[in-house]
């Protein structure tokens, strides 16, 4: 009987204590995270942002991906929290990632995040993915060497000339074909899969040879898979498991790395053994190739030291990756985007068969692309609509203060720059694909796709003149038959 009366009083314990388990699990990060920051803001008459930081390590996450992973429908995750704590300044406090944290979504504030890298510094999620001397990462003399050297290589109007004539041949007609055909002859389940991958290997393609001379063939197919990989790890929540993405990615960099690193040495030691021959100086001037791995182990600092083998393989990796899918990821959407709106392509069909009738030459140059208007209207409404950043994040080391509120220090920000392309108070009708759209400009601050400040996009012109490109040559040799959207066929092949 005793027994049995003490159980009972345990099981009244354990159900009574469950709303307090509840609550408190609820409102730990609150407790943990702001309760502390209360008195600071009495003092200094600034308030947190509002929101809510969800349960103990995990967040918000769960929220999170419920929004971006179930219902497909990730706007909805900041349109939650205006429904509830109203719009204030577009920042809200959460926990996400792992870490509290402030996202931002409105222009204005973004634009103040873009231009505070003196408080805010860029924080990637994985910074050890891209490695800890590459352009993401660095900051200060170091990034501004860099970035200084890599936009004047890829996105300067001399470089962006020298790189139209380059990519093109691997966008002709005939070898655009063999993509296509390599696509429409799938069974239909297969070939969205293939919409998706032809693009990334004719894109990889081009931006190895950019980037450090690599010509198709094994190696390179090796490493399009490896850089895959390393990219899922990247956008993963870190958790080294075996079995996660993020610790996928761990391994496939050091794949990368191993490979880059046989390259760059061979490189090295062709340059340094044929420059140490003075009858060779010649040979060299005619052979060397330029690419952006050249030109990083060569240039120098202040102090005329140059970059150790290591920093110039984080940056080769780091600058890969981001050309490699900001490049194929828009390709893929304006495939997507062309079969649900014919009558674009045959708008940009009548353009670039006109542009091809005047042009010099066997391939556009870029100036016969700045002529392109229609086309490039195109490229950037595919940009706006695949929001291939969804948001990019920052570290506050010090205290930042905007419009009265407090982002604390050492707390992540997330700016949502897909929010504000997808909100119909910045683009009417923002979800339907609308090329004519940009007829006229884009209000002032309601166009992030590249980021902006000192940290903007270094290939912003080549993403954007490689799409171009690519529209041109597949407008001019493909069209989708009525009836059936999906399949991408030859001209003469009807």
């Amino acid at each position: 009987m005793e027994i049995t009366v003490l159980g009972l009083m345990w099981l009244g314990l354990f159900i009574g204590g469950l709303p307090l388990l509840g609550w408190l699990l609820w409102w730990w990060n609150e407790l943990w995270y702001v309760a502390p920051l209360k008195s600071q803001c009495l003092a200094t008459g600034t308030k947190l942002p509002p929101g809510h930081m969800g349960f103990p390590l995990l967040g918000e996450m769960l929220s999170f991906l419920w929004y971006f992973k179930i219902l497909r429908r990730p706007d909805e995750f900041i349109n939650s929290k205006r429904r509830k704590y109203g719009d204030g300044v577009g920042m809200y406090r959460t926990h996400l990632f792992g870490s509290p944290s402030i996202m931002a979504c409105f222009p204005s504030v973004n634009k103040f995040i873009f231009q505070s890298d003196d408080k805010l510094l860029l924080d990637w999620p994985q910074v050890d993915l891209m490695g800890p001397a590459s352009l993401v990462a660095v900051h200060g003399k170091s990034h501004a060497r860099l970035r200084s050297y890599v936009v004047n290589t890829i996105n300067r109007p001399d470089a962006l000339r020298r790189i139209a004539l380059h990519v093109q041949p691997r966008m002709s007609h005939a070898r655009l074909r063999s993509y296509v055909v390599n696509t429409i002859n799938r069974p239909d389940a297969l070939r969205r899969i293939a919409l998706h991958v032809q693009p990334r290997m004719l894109t990889f393609e081009n931006i190895g040879r950019l980037f450090a001379s690599f010509e198709a063939g094994p190696l390179l197919d090796n490493m399009d898979n490896l850089f895959k990989g390393m990219i899922h790890g990247i956008r993963a929540y870190p958790i080294n498991f075996p079995g996660t993405a993020y610790h996928h990615a761990l391994q496939v960099v050091l794949l990368n790395f191993y490979m880059l690193n046989l390259t760059s040495h061979f490189t090295i030691f062709h340059l340094t053994a044929a420059r140490s021959n003075i009858k060779l100086i010649s040979y060299i001037r005619q052979c060397e190739t330029h690419d952006l791995m050249d030109g990083l182990m060569q240039i120098r600092d202040e102090e005329g030291n140059k970059l150790i083998d290591q920093e110039v393989l984080d940056n080769i990796v780091s600058l890969v990756a981001a050309g490699y899918e900001s490049t194929s990821l828009a390709s893929m959407w304006a495939l997507y985007y062309l079969s649900k709106f014919p009558n674009v392509l045959e708008k940009l069909r009548e353009e670039n068969m006109a542009i091809s009738k005047n042009k010099k030459g066997d391939f556009l140059t870029s100036e016969d692309v700045s002529k392109m208007k229609y086309t490039n209207k195109v490229v950037e409404e595919t940009i706006r609509m695949a929001n291939i950043a969804a948001f990019v994040f920052r570290l506050a080391i010090k205290e930042v203060e905007y419009k009265g509120y407090k982002i604390p220090k050492d707390w992540k920000v997330i700016v949502w720059i897909r929010y504000i392309h997808t909100n119909p108070e910045n683009f009417e009708d923002p979800m339907c694909f609308n090329p004519d759209r940009w007829n006229e400009p884009a209000r002032p601050g309601t166009y992030q796709v590249f980021g902006g400040g000192s940290r903007i996009c270094a290939g912003n012109m080549l993403a954007r003149i490689q799409l171009a490109l690519f529209l041109h040559h597949l407008s001019l040799g493909y069209k989708y038959p009525a009836g059936s959207p999906s399949a991408l066929v030859h001209q003469n092949a009807d």
